[in-house]
């Protein structure tokens, strides 16, 4: 995918890629990457890239110029007040229907590989709700994460009110949700928001390094047990629904990656939780 459009400019959507991990970047800067109807199809084809792409394996998901997102253009929605609106380009896409687009992008995938959001400046409103597509979410100390829109009468129709609460806690995402209230990096980290909190500019090397540490593991096992843990919150009918789920999932590894895992520890491999260190050059 190209990181320029047809007149030759910087796109909104620039990807990047080693020999196993993907690097998505929002680049509206002067929007502070705030999205529209491009950029929300931009990014859903990029993650779809990433999904279908054997060779890739985590993917790194950030904004450029020190923000993460600051939600929908809100500009494009103001349009609908303007003479001569068709409505072609700041439509919501529809009711969920699967997998289709919504308005920020690829907020109604549940991606099938493991993405790390390195969240820097704002990641608000919409904004937020794209950083929730990450398994793990990286923050950088100034960071701020808030359901900002609360004060425009905007709803989250990007998974925010089944992502937050699912990660947060019932009790948490409606202190954020009803409030509209801003949350700083040390608070995020303290409700599970945020997993790591690091200096000002270093999320994405941070992001970068967690990445380089799961491309290390047996895949098929990592993706089975994310799988599941994804079931058994979303999906399960019952506790023994996401039992019988992670167990069918799980033995199907077994041949294939576990048997030569425990032989690798019966020689003495990972012993006293003592592991082989990968360097970057023997991985990319």
């Amino acid at each position: 995918m190209s990181n320029h459009n047809e007149d030759g400019e910087p796109d909104a959507v620039q990807v990047s890629k080693g020999a196993a991990i993907t690097t998505i970047t929002i680049n509206r800067g002067s929007y502070k990457n705030a999205v529209d109807a491009r950029t929300a199809g931009k990014l859903t084809e990029a993650f779809l890239a990433f999904e279908n792409d054997p060779t890739q394996k985590v993917c790194v998901f950030h904004g450029a110029n020190g923000t993460f997102c600051a939600g929908f253009d809100l500009q494009e929605v103001a349009k609908k007040s303007q003479p001569g609106y068709t409505g072609s380009q700041t439509e919501h896409h529809g009711r969920v229907d699967g997998r289709n687009i919504g308005p920020m992008g690829p907020s109604r995938m549940q991606i099938r590989k493991p993405v790390i959001s390195a969240v820097s400046g704002y990641a608000v409103a919409g904004g937020l709700e794209l950083s929730l597509l990450g398994d793990i979410r990286v923050a950088e100390e100034d960071a701020v994460f808030g359901v900002f829109c609360r004060r425009f009468g905007v709803p989250l129709i990007d998974g925010g009110t089944v992502r937050l609460q699912a990660i947060v806690g019932l009790g948490r995402a409606l202190d954020m949700i009803l409030t509209g209230r801003a949350v700083g990096a040390q608070e995020a980290l303290m409700m599970g928001l945020a997993n790591r909190v690091v200096p000002k500019g270093k999320s994405v090397e941070e992001a970068m390094s967690i990445a380089e540490m799961l491309v290390q593991f047996p895949q098929d096992c990592m993706n089975t047990d994310r799988n599941s843990c994804y079931y058994a919150n979303y999906s399960a009918k019952s506790f023994e629904d996401a039992l019988s789920h992670e167990y069918d999932e799980g033995i199907k590894v077994v041949d294939s990656e576990m048997v030569a895992g425990v032989t690798r520890f019966s020689k003495g491999e990972g012993r006293h939780g003592q592991f082989k260190e990968v360097k970057r050059e023997e991985k990319l």
